[in-house]
Order: structure tokens, then C-alpha cells, then sequence
């Protein structure tokens, strides 16, 4: 809990909702899956007040698992892997409507859009030419084509995707 720096009076809720998200991304999905639902559910628990200290816990997991899924394209069929929402809800044991409800809920909340840098998968970061776009002098460059120490400069700052973490 402390390295996902959880707020003491929310550790107990958010260790609730990851042992059903833990739980979900071990039994169907992988273990990636997992550590962004554990990043997404830390950003709603540090949150002013924090959303989650309200309401079912089963439902604020499958949210972020719905919101995580989404991001990645899980419901995509070209996806490895790949489940449907209602298989998801069905995991989960909750309606797929309160869930993607939720969902949207979380995104709104944490002001999320595609291609979130730190919910998004290794793989698809890397085939994302816009997640490696920064400006230089004025001109729109490809970061991986700069100097190594450049590179690390822009990751520093969250300008680029950090994948070595």
C-alpha cells in the first residue's frame, strides 16, 4: 500500500477492492492487467475526497476493471486477451450496466481519455506513434529518435512513457 502512497485512512478500502481486482486479473485476464487496475484504484483513493469510500466495493472494482479494459481495447477481439464486458460483469458477479456506469464514473472523475501513459499495456504504448511525440525548437519529434539523455529527460518530466519501470 505505502508504494501505491494510499492515504492511511483509505489503506483498508482500497486493499478491499485489489483483492477482488488481484483476484479477477489472475483468474482472466494477466498480471499487467492487474497492476494497472492497482495504479488506477491508488489514483481513486488518493483523490479529494476519495470517491471510494462509498458504496460496494465489488462495484468499484469492476469499474476499474471496466475502465482499465477499455482503455486497453480487452473487449476488442484482436486482443490477447480478450473478454467481453458481460463475461467481465459475469467474473465479477455484478450487472454490466452498474458496471460500465461506474466506469464512466471513474473516467469523468480522473478526467481519463485513451491512451492514459500509465493505465495503458507495454504493447500498445509501444505501437502508439502519439505517445512518443514531444516538441523540440518549435517542431513535433518522434522521442525515440532523440540522444538517450533527451529520452530521459522527457520521461522524467511524464512527457514520454516510461517503460523500463
Amino acid at each position: 500500500m505505502s508504494k501505491l502512497k494510499v492515504p492511511g485512512a483509505m489503506r483498508l478500502r482500497v486493499a478491499q477492492i485489489l483483492v477482488i481486482t488481484d483476484r479477477v486479473c489472475v483468474a482472466h485476464l494477466d498480471s499487467e492487467y492487474g497492476e494497472l487496475c492497482r495504479v488506477l484504484v491508488a489514483r481513486l483513493g488518493r483523490k479529494r475526497p476519495s470517491p471510494l469510500a462509498r458504496g460496494d466495493v465489488r462495484i468499484w472494482a469492476a469499474g476499474a476493471i471496466y475502465t482499465v479494459a477499455r482503455v486497453n481495447f480487452l473487449f476488442d477481439r484482436s486482443q490477447d486477451p480478450h473478454v467481453t464486458a458481460d463475461e467481465l460483469a459475469a467474473h465479477i458477479g455484478v450487472v454490466k450496466s452498474t458496471m460500465a456506469n461506474k466506469a464512466a464514473l471513474i473516467a469523468k472523475t480522473l478526467d481519463l481519455g485513451m491512451f492514459e501513459p500509465d493505465l495503458t499495456r507495454v504493447a500498445i504504448l509501444e505501437r502508439h506513434p502519439m505517445a512518443w511525440i514531444v516538441q523540440v525548437n518549435g517542431f513535433m519529434v518522434d522521442a525515440r529518435t532523440l540522444r538517450e539523455e533527451l529520452q530521459d529527460e522527457a520521461r522524467r518530466r511524464g512527457l514520454i512513457p516510461d517503460l523500463q519501470s
